[in-house]
C-alpha cells in the first residue's frame, strides 16, 4: 500500500460524480489493476505530478457551500493506506463520501463502512470472474474471490451503492455479459458504459460497442438486475 494519500488530480466542482449532489473529486494514484481501456492510466504509473492536499482542502473548505460531498476515486483508493484519514477529514467538513473502487481490497472495504466514512459506493464490474485477469491484466492464476466479498459487502451495507460495468467491444461477449450481471444479481443500481476512446487509454486497439450489442448486453443485464440501464446515452 502507499505509505499516505497521493491526489494525482482533482476535479473542484462536478454535478456527475455523486448523483443529485454537487461534489469535489479527488482521484487518487496507483492501483492494483492494469485494466487496458483505463480512462486515468497516466496517474496509476506514478507518471505524474501530486497535488499539495492542504492547498486542496483549503479551496474546498473556502467553497464549502457550494458542495454536498467529496468523491474520492483513482486509480484505486483502497492502495492508499491513508484513506481512512482522508474520508474523516472530509466528514469533520461535514460533507458526504462517495468512493469509488474497483473492490480488490473487501479487508478496506469492510474496515471503512464499519467506521461510517462512506455514504455513497459504487464499484466497478469489470466482467465475469473468469475472465476477470483478462481484463484487469493481472495473471490468470490470481485469485479474484475478493471481488465477490465486496459485492456481498456492499449489497449487506445499508449504505447507498451502485455497480457499473465499463463495456469495450473486444473485452466482452454476451457470455462474459451474463456473468458480469449475475455477481450483482438483485443489486439496487447497475450501469453499463459504452466504452469512449481517449489519449490516455492504454489499448489502442479497442472500441466501443454499436447499438444493437449494447441493447442486447442491457437486455441480458436485465435478467440478473431488472432496473439496469445504460449509463451516458
Amino acid at each position: 500500500m502507499e505509505k499516505y494519500f497521493k491526489i494525482a488530480g482533482w476535479q473542484a466542482l462536478t454535478l456527475l460524480d455523486y448523483p443529485e449532489h454537487t461534489a469535489c473529486t479527488l482521484f487518487c494514484g496507483g492501483c492494483n489493476f492494469k485494466c487496458p481501456y483505463c480512462h486515468n492510466s497516466e496517474i496509476i504509473g506514478g507518471l505524474c505530478e501530486y497535488f499539495d492536499e492542504e492547498e486542496i482542502f483549503s479551496h474546498i473548505e473556502k467553497h464549502r457551500r457550494m458542495l454536498d460531498a467529496v468523491c474520492i476515486s483513482g486509480g484505486e483508493p483502497t492502495v492508499n493506506s491513508d484513506l481512512d484519514r482522508i474520508m474523516r477529514r472530509v466528514k469533520d467538513m461535514g460533507l458526504l463520501v462517495k468512493l469509488d473502487t474497483n473492490g480488490f481490497r473487501p479487508d478496506v472495504i469492510e474496515k471503512l463502512l464499519g467506521e461510517k466514512l462512506v455514504d455513497y459506493i459504487a464499484m466497478d464490474i469489470k466482467n465475469s470472474l473468469d475472465r476477470y485477469a483478462e481484463t484487469t491484466g493481472l495473471s490468470p492464476s490470481t485469485d479474484f474471490s475478493p471481488i465477490k466479498r465486496s459485492i456481498e459487502l456492499i449489497m449487506s451495507s445499508g449504505v447507498e451503492y451502485e455497480f457499473r460495468t465499463t463495456v469495450a467491444a473486444e473485452t466482452f461477449d454476451d457470455e462474459s455479459m451474463d456473468g458480469a450481471a449475475r455477481l450483482v444479481a438483485g443489486a439496487d443500481k447497475y450501469y453499463l458504459q459504452r466504452f469512449a476512446m481517449r489519449p490516455t487509454v492504454a489499448d489502442k486497439s479497442l472500441h466501443a460497442p454499436d447499438d444493437a450489442t449494447m441493447a442486447r448486453y442491457l437486455e441480458i443485464s436485465r435478467r440478473h438486475v431488472p432496473n439496469a440501464e445504460i449509463r451516458g446515452e
